[in-house]
C-alpha cells in the first residue's frame, strides 16, 4: 500500500502509544507527519527524536520554550496551545488524523480535520458522544471516512465488511465487566480509586480505566455506536463477557449472528483502523481454543451501574443532555481520581446535571462548548 502520512493527537497517551508502536513495526507503510501531547514532554521529545515528525505541538503553551530548545537542532518545527492542535490537521501533507485526545478536547480538532477532508481514525469517543450529528453530519457533506479505533466499534466495522447492503437488525457492544463486575451497591460505597484503576483485561489510561469500572464507558460506546453505525437506541445492545474475547456482535434480519473475536489488545484495531481496507502482518498474540475453552455472557446489572443507564436516557433524548452527560461524567471521575468524591457518588452527581442543566433539542457548536463549560462549573460547585 501507498505510504500513509498521520498525524497523532495524543500521542502521549495509551492510544498514542500503541499507534507508535504499530508505525514502529510498518515504518515501510506509515510515517508521522505530526505529534501532539497535552504537557508529557519527556515523552513527546523522545517520540519526536524517534520518529523525526514535520511539527510537534505541546499544549501547555508554558512547555513551549524549552520543548522548541530541544527540538530546534533537528528541524523539527514546534507550536503550542490547543488552537495549534486543531489547526495543525489542515496540514496538506497529512494523509490521516488518529484522534487519541482524551475527552471534549478532540471535538474541536476533529471537526478541524474534518473541514480540510481529512480522514480520521477516532479513538476518542467523547467526540462522537457530545456532538456526534455535527460530525457524521460533516464526514458525508466532505466525503471522508470516519475509521473507529475503539474494540467494540472496530469489530461492528469489522463485521459490516461486505454486508453494508445487509440490514443490521441489532448489535451487541460486548463489556468486560470491569473489576467490579457482580458487586453491590455496598461493595462500591467503599471502593477506592486504586481498585478501580485495576481492569482485569485491558491496559488503558486513569480516565478511560474509572469510565469501564462504572460502565459509563459503556455507555459512551452505545451513543457513539448510534452515529458511526446510523442506529436506533434500540438497535445497540450491551452484553457482559468477562473474558473480552468476542469484541462486539451484529445480529442481521435473517437473525444470523457474525462476530469478531481475538485477545485484549488495542493494537490490532489501531492498526486496522490505520490500514483498512488491507489486514497488515502482524506478530500480536494468537487466541487458542485450548485457553479459552469456555466463553460466559449475561445481563449488565443497571441499577448497581447505573451510568450505563444514564446514558441510555441521554441518548433518547438527544440534543445536549449527552454533552451534559459526558462533560458531568468527565468532571466526576477528575473528582473521584483526586479523592473528592467516593465512586458510588458519581452517578448521582451526574444524573442530577442530567436533570438541572438547561435542555436544548438542536444545539449548535457553541451550544456545546457552552453546556460542558456550564456542566463542568456546576459539578464542581456542588462537590466543594
Amino acid at each position: 500500500m501507498q505510504k500513509r502520512k498521520l498525524a497523532i493527537l495524543g500521542s502521549t497517551g495509551s492510544i498514542g502509544t500503541q499507534t507508535l508502536e504499530v508505525v514502529r513495526k510498518h515504518s515501510d507503510v506509515f510515517e508521522i507527519e505530526v505529534l501532539t501531547a497535552n504537557s508529557n514532554i519527556k515523552l513527546l521529545v523522545k517520540q519526536a527524536l524517534e520518529f523525526r515528525p514535520n511539527a510537534v505541538i505541546i499544549g501547555e503553551k508554558k512547555l513551549y520554550r524549552e520543548l522548541a530548545d530541544i527540538l530546534e537542532p533537528h528541524s523539527i518545527k514546534v507550536f503550542a496551545g490547543p488552537e495549534a492542535i486543531s489547526e495543525v490537521t489542515e496540514m496538506e501533507s497529512i494523509d490521516l488524523v488518529v484522534v487519541a485526545l482524551v475527552g471534549f478536547a478532540g471535538l474541536k480538532p476533529t471537526l478541524t480535520a474534518l473541514r480540510a477532508g481529512k480522514p480520521i481514525a477516532i479513538a476518542n469517543k467523547e467526540t462522537l458522544v457530545v456532538a456526534g450529528e455535527i460530525v457524521t453530519n460533516l464526514a458525508r457533506e466532505k466525503a471522508v471516512n470516519i475509521y473507529p479505533v475503539d474494540s467494540e466499534h472496530s469489530a461492528i466495522f469489522q463485521c459490516l465488511a461486505g454486508e453494508f447492503h445487509n440490514p443490521v437488525e441489532l448489535i451487541y457492544l460486548t463489556a468486560s465487566g470491569g473489576p467490579f463486575r457482580g458487586k453491590d451497591r455496598e461493595y462500591l460505597a467503599t471502593v477506592t480509586k486504586e481498585q478501580a484503576l485495576k481492569h482485569p483485561n485491558w491496559s488503558m489510561g486513569a480516565k478511560v480505566t474509572i469510565d469501564s469500572a462504572s460502565m459509563m464507558n459503556k455507555g459512551l460506546e452505545v451513543i457513539e455506536a448510534k452515529w458511526l453505525f446510523g442506529l436506533r437506541p434500540e438497535q445497540i445492545k450491551v452484553i457482559i463477557h468477562p473474558e473480552s474475547i468476542v469484541h462486539s456482535l451484529i445480529q442481521f434480519e435473517d437473525g444470523s449472528l457474525k462476530a469478531q473475536m481475538g485477545l485484549p489488545d488495542m493494537r490490532l484495531p489501531i492498526q486496522y483502523a490505520l490500514s483498512y481496507p488491507l489486514r497488515l502482518k502482524s506478530d500480536f498474540p494468537r487466541f487458542s481454543f485450548a485457553d479459552h475453552a469456555k466463553l460466559t455472557f449475561e445481563e449488565p446489572d443497571i441499577k448497581t451501574f447505573r451510568n450505563l443507564a444514564l446514558a441510555y436516557q441521554a441518548l433518547d433524548k438527544g440534543g445536549n443532555m449527552p454533552c451534559i452527560l459526558n462533560a458531568s461524567n468527565e468532571a466526576v471521575v477528575h473528582a473521584f481520581l483526586k479523592d473528592k468524591i467516593r465512586f458510588i457518588e458519581m452517578p448521582d452527581i451526574i444524573e442530577k446535571m442530567m436533570a438541572t442543566i438547561s435542555y436544548l433539542k438542536n444545539p449548535t457548536y457553541d451550544d456545546y462548548v457552552n453546556t460542558d463549560k456550564e456542566t463542568r462549573i456546576r459539578v464542581n460547585e456542588l462537590i466543594k
